[in-house]
């Protein structure tokens, strides 16, 4: 592992420090830049619409947020990334400055283009603010943001040929420029866009670039050829500003990011009225520190205190702010909409993070959960046919993953309080959306194809995965019905959560595909990566992926101890699989926490009355899998799902079944963790004789009354108080396992 004490220091170059003790001193960008985490080191606000920072590459697996802390070279700096994601896209509006000659491609190297050497010694990262220096031009760069602006600050050395390219071609991944435009308005203002097609459809970013000094002249290249006039349109737009500057000569650029116009963007820079960068950045570090400090935690060192509030800074990234300053948004049909009377969101990774991130956000983030579910119910609307969204990238479906984890989201907020939208209107669209499924789901299982073509996307793909997800959201439709008092409204839905049934196999307790004759599959090792009947995963990874009915599956694998021993064997087995896939990563036995199937399974020896294996368990994954290191990720961080587990868990708890209401209790890392919720409360987590060896909880109290369950519930937590441990080196086998003590089940399991 790489260690980057070098990123501890605040800010350089004359940004100014807030002088407050905050978590957001603890945030390390760099972490998880390296390996697989698939993070940017950037500077941003929390859930805001840009995300200034260097790209390093633009292709491959470890591209996917534009840059690896493994590259060497930076081709420049661009407006928007996604963090921790499988797939690449984004990095549009792309700025680079520059002394010397005019080079307006990218080039392979940086001999013969505008990209740059560049060292990590030269090179910090903080909470909303990024530099590096360029050794080769002699360039310092700094970066900071608000919600929809990136200011950029070049340093430039003496020189008669200072540049700041331009460069609408260049995007992430398969981001494919298809019509890109720019206007030099005047001698210092630039605007444009870039409309491309990427991943999940065709979309065009418009900006409008500022800069705090007059260029002395400009150009612009289309399509490999230079442009005589001040505006070009076409297929590869580039372009050029030009000064003369002194040594240490400051020249600022704020540029404007909107997905519907370039008047839009225009209206969004009136978020930096002037170009003053230390207020700025000091304005975005006390954003971040106002959002981070909402969990106050103490822990024995500071490294894991690193981890932990750079885990709360990743998960505050995602979603982001999609509206612009007038209310003005780019809908999933397409089109621009005006204002919905809310803010609108975007980058919805739904299929990983329904299950912690945005159970965190409703403790963290309250005031945005409205306007998230008001979104994802305007996506339902505007899409032909209606439906809820699945995965949604720069305001567009990608229908990348599986199921409609939208559902437990929705159904969980109106669970936990939030009134700010139509819930009926809600379970309506719930209905509707999950009666795209009634034809795959009537004969009660989906049949797998052995041997069929491996595509992701094909209907008869994914069978188990599809089937048990579907299930689980159909209990969220179940449950919100029953809320609502519309029990009849949502009967197929009730009797689809228990279709689980149909594909468990009890002669393997396994979940197994089934052909269309109804019989299991003849081909089947739990170690082997297979989409035809898993998604991203294997047998073990979802053996236990039935959220909504687990006293029914301990049943039906043979009771309290037989289901603890399956368990014991997936996290002792060898981690060897026939067939690897990239996401599957994060390996303990077969337990790939590195992906999300298993992020739940951990807890799940609470409801079989082993708590204390829980215990154990979740201090190893804690421990073994985070660090402050800059490969301190080991999987995607998948839009923060991987933070909020960390989250959760250092503090104690996890929502093994986020629409239930219950946390799980494990093993809190933190001696002391501090929920601001509601109201102006806290509640209070505290573990005491803490440490490597505690790690085994000896008795506990909630609100000084002994406790003997293994969980609390949501209303406990938000009502505040103070939940409190007693750690010891030994398994105290006795705390939580009596039945009652259990976490509880829905009212329709089967398993009484």
């Amino acid at each position: 592992m790489k260690w980057y004490g070098m990123f501890c220091g605040m800010a350089l170059a004359g940004s100014m420090a807030l002088a407050v003790e905050s978590g957001v001193d603890a945030v390390r960008p760099m972490l998880g830049t390296d390996g697989t985490g698939h993070v940017f080191p950037g500077a941003c606000v929390p859930f805001g619409m840009v995300q200034l920072s260097p790209d390093t590459r633009t292709t491959e697996w470890k591209g996917c947020a534009g840059y690896h802390y493994s590259d060497t070279n930076i081709l420049g700096f661009s407006h928007n990334h996604l963090s921790g994601t499988g797939c690449p896209d984004l990095g549009n509006i792309l700025l680079m400055p520059t002394v010397g000659p005019v080079r307006l491609q990218p080039g392979k190297s940086p001999a013969d283009g505008y990209q740059a050497r560049f060292s990590h010694e030269q090179e910090t990262a903080s909470a909303g603010y990024y530099r590096v220096a360029l050794p080769d031009s002699g360039i310092n760069v700094e970066l900071t943001a608000t919600a929809r602006v990136g200011l950029h600050r070049y340093t430039f050395p003496a020189s008669e040929q200072a540049h700041v390219i331009v460069d609408l071609v260049h995007g992430i991944g398969h981001s494919n420029p298809i019509a890109c435009a720019l206007t030099v308005e005047n001698d210092h203002v630039l605007s444009g866009s870039r409309r491309y097609t990427g991943w999940g459809g065709t979309r065009t970013f418009y900006f409008v670039a500022e800069f705090s000094k007059p260029f002395s002249s400009s150009g612009i290249e289309c399509n490999g050829k230079p442009v005589g006039a001040p505006q070009a349109q076409g297929k590869q737009v580039r372009a050029h500003v030009d000064f003369a500057t002194r040594a240490g000569e400051q020249i600022l650029v704020k540029v404007g990011l909107s997905a519907v116009s370039v008047e839009g963007a225009r209206k969004n820079l009136a978020e930096i009225p002037g170009f003053d960068f230390e207020k700025t950045h000091t304005a975005a570090r006390q954003a971040w520190a106002d959002q981070l400090d909402r969990i106050q935690a103490d822990f024995a060192d500071g490294a894991t205190r690193e981890t932990f509030y750079t885990a709360f800074y990743h998960a505050a990234l995602h979603p982001n702010l999609f509206s612009d300053a007038d209310g003005a948004f780019f809908g999933p049909d397409g089109k621009a909409h005006s204002a919905p009377g809310f803010n609108y969101y975007t980058t919805f990774s739904l299929w990983d993070t329904f299950r912690a991130e945005h159970p965190l956000l409703n403790v963290v983030a309250p005031e945005r959960v409205n306007d998230l579910i008001k979104t994802m119910l305007t996506h339902y609307e505007l899409m032909d046919p209606h439906v809820l969204p699945v995965w949604v990238n720069a305001g567009q479906e990608t229908w990348c993953m599986i199921a409609y984890h939208s559902i437990p989201i929705i159904a969980e907020a109106y669970m936990k309080g939030f009134r700010g939208f139509d819930a009926n209107a809600a379970l309506n669209a719930m209905i509707v959306t999950m009666q795209r499924e009634s034809n795959t789901l009537a004969r009660g299982f989906i049949p797998a194809v052995p041997g069929g073509e491996r595509d992701r996307t094909h209907d008869k793909m994914q069978s188990v995965a599809r089937l048990v997800e579907l299930s689980y959201d159909d209990a969220c439709v179940a449950r919100l019905g029953a809320a609502l008092g519309r029990t009849a409204d949502v009967q197929a839905n009730a009797a689809r959560a228990r279709l689980w049934k149909n594909v468990f196999d009890p002669t393997t307790n396994f979940l197994r595909g089934r052909t269309a004759d109804g019989k299991f599959i003849k081909r089947f090792d739990p170690r082997f990566i297979d989409f035809e009947n898993y998604t991203e995963a294997n047998a073990w990874h979802y053996a236990f992926f039935v959220p909504q009915d687990l006293p029914g599956l301990i049943a039906a694998m043979g009771g309290d101890e037989a289901f603890a021993a399956k368990l014991d064997a997936m996290f002792e087995s060898s981690s060897d699989m026939p067939v690897m896939w990239l996401d599957v990563t994060g390996l303990l036995g077969q337990y790939a926490h590195g992906n999300e199937p298993c992020h739940h399974m951990a807890y799940l020896y609470n409801y079989a009355g082993a708590a204390w294996k829980t215990q154990e368990r979740i201090r190893h994954v804690m421990t073994a899998l985070y660090t402050n290191t800059v490969d301190g990720l080991c999987g995607n961080d998948d839009c923060g799902q991987m933070s909020a587990w960390y989250i959760w868990s250092a503090a104690g708890l996890y929502p093994v079944d986020p629409m239930s209401g219950v946390y799980v209790i494990g093993s809190p890392l933190a001696d002391r963790v501090a929920f601001r919720v509601k109201d102006g409360k806290t509640f209070t987590i505290m573990a005491r004789n803490n440490s490597t060896e505690n790690k085994y909880i000896q008795s506990a109290t909630l609100n000084g009354q002994p406790l003997t369950r293994s969980w609390i519930s949501h209303d406990e937590l938000e009502a505040g108080g103070e939940l409190a441990f007693v750690m010891g080196p030994q398994p105290n086998k006795t705390w939580g396992v009596a039945p009652q003590d259990r976490p509880p089940s829905p009212v329709w399991s089967d398993a009484k």
